[in-house]
């Protein structure tokens, strides 16, 4: 791509992780048999009013001010109207003219280690469409059925600038707006279930060129991956068609994953195709200072800032921190483990290398761990102490992981715990140096190797329980007396 710069936006579509719906009360969920979680009012039937969700708006304040945009304290609902089979009352209700939140940004980490800004042009709250599923999917090629459970649940929208240049941005933007809806507890965010979906749009212009080309929105996109290689595959359709001389059309593409292309689905269309009004069965909303600073008080410490504090006062690597700052639960695990314990870095490699790789082994989260924070603590307090020894401690932090059993037990249970009594452990080293005069005399003689015949009998004697390190030093003094 040397002729044409790549420019990408999105559309990011989260629904909250609220109990009941957006304008009625029956229940968010995303499983449930077909039909069987709606009423009156999320069925649009006539004569049913809404009434707002309390819960719904906080959840997209904690958004809004994540991304630092402007807070719009009294804001409007409107109705976006169109007609589609799964939209039962023919429009949306949704926000255009006062979005909850306009502008602010959100920072991404690009592959050459450089940080970008990605500017965002408003946050808004709607409500959720039905779900239609056609042909093969339902059994019958012929037929589509609409399952109205999703309609009604409360949508975040978050619209981002045109600001990404590259699908590496691309796909860094939705990893870094996943981890933070996901950090203030504003959605699950599992795309599998349609929980948060991404439409990206882009456009090709010549290098140097100020004007925006014509863009193209792509759908159906139900994973990151799909995202990518739909920008892949639409980049590489409107290339073609600039190359011969052609004009890209403003459209809506349909991402087709069985043949890796893109095709048409409409022409896009502008805000005024629908029709928006204010809806009149909702007041508007006022959000007042004190509901805000509820809101703020309420705030967890963002992941960038987390990740910034863990090495500034932690002395952890970047690559430790963003490891232990991928999740909120991870960072939480971690900071409740090196709580009482001055050893954070050591804590940070047995999560990260120890636990987190048997967690994903076996297809786990942090909060399916086997092993409690202080439970990891207590291991590395054993290892500080010289009950056991580096590897000792991994065979007890199996068992740890299959059992859930604290590390003393186990050491206790097993008969393992390590030889540290410095007088036990000399009168040993000295039974072995006595019955091995031969590997003295090599080891005083000049042979460095010997002593490694030493240490082994030294840890043959003790039945593999001695101390290596305080072995190591206790042979060494008593030969260096001999000379």
């Amino acid at each position: 791509m040397s002729k044409y710069e790549i420019v990408i936006g999105m559309e990011v579509h989260a629904e909250l992780l609220t109990e009941s719906k957006q304008f009625c009360a029956c229940p968010n969920v995303a499983l449930a048999p077909p039909n069987t979680a709606v009423c009156p009012v999320c069925l649009g039937f006539p004569g049913s009013l809404p009434v707002l969700n309390e819960k719904s708006v906080e959840l997209s304040l904690r958004a809004v001010l994540a991304f630092a945009s402007k807070i719009n304290t009294k804001c409007i609902f409107e109705r976006k109207n169109y007609f589609y089979p799964d939209l039962p009352k023919a429009y949306q209700i949704s926000q255009r003219l006062l979005p909850l939140g306009e502008g602010g940004f959100i920072e991404i980490d690009l592959p050459n280690g450089d940080v970008k800004r990605v500017g965002m042009h408003d946050i808004h709250m709607e409500e959720d469409t039905g779900k239609s599923q056609h042909g093969e999917a339902i059994g019958d090629p012929d037929s589509s059925l609409v399952d109205f459970n999703r309609s009604g649940i409360p949508l975040l929208e978050l619209v981002s600038l045109p600001d990404m240049r590259s699908i590496e941005e691309a796909e860094a933007y939705m990893m870094a707006l996943r981890q933070l809806l996901l950090y203030l507890e504003v959605s699950d965010c599992k795309m599998e279930q349609g929980r948060l979906r991404f439409e990206a749009s882009v456009s090709l212009r010549p290098h140097g060129q100020s004007e925006l080309g014509t863009r193209v929105e792509v759908k159906n996109l139900n994973s990151m991956k799909s995202v990518s290689n739909s920008l892949k595959a639409e980049i590489a359709r409107q290339e073609k068609i600039l190359d011969s001389g052609g004009v890209v059309q403003q459209m809506t593409m349909l991402w087709d994953e069985a043949s890796g292309t893109t095709q048409p689905m409409r022409s896009k269309e502008q805000a005024h195709d629908y029709r928006y009004f204010p809806e009149p069965d909702l007041v508007p909303l006022d959000i007042d200072e004190a509901w805000l600073g509820r809101v703020q008080e309420a705030m967890p410490e963002l992941p960038r800032a987390r990740k910034m504090r863990f090495q500034e006062s932690l002395g952890l690597s970047p690559y430790d921190a963003e490891v232990l700052t991928t999740t909120r639960e991870i960072a939480d695990y971690y900071e409740s483990a090196i709580d009482g314990y001055d050893k954070p870095k050591a804590i940070a490699n047995w999560l990260a290398n120890e636990l987190l790789g048997r967690l994903n082994a076996g297809a786990k989260t942090i909060s399916e761990s086997p092993v409690a924070p202080n439970q990891l603590r207590d291991l590395l307090k054993l290892i500080d102490s010289g009950a056991i020894s580096g590897k000792q401690a991994k065979e007890v932090f199996d068992e740890m992981v299959a059992s859930g059993q604290d590390a003393g037990a186990i050491v206790k249970a097993k008969g393992i715990e390590q030889i540290s009594d410095t007088g036990e452990l000399e009168a040993i080293c000295r039974r072995v140096l006595e019955n091995n005069a031969q590997a003295v005399q090599d080891f005083l003689g000049g042979k460095e190797k010997s002593f490694g015949s030493l240490v082994g009998g030294v840890m043959k004697e003790s039945k593999g329980k001695a101390n290596p390190a305080l072995v190591n030093t206790l042979l060494r003094e008593i030969l260096q007396s001999m000379k």
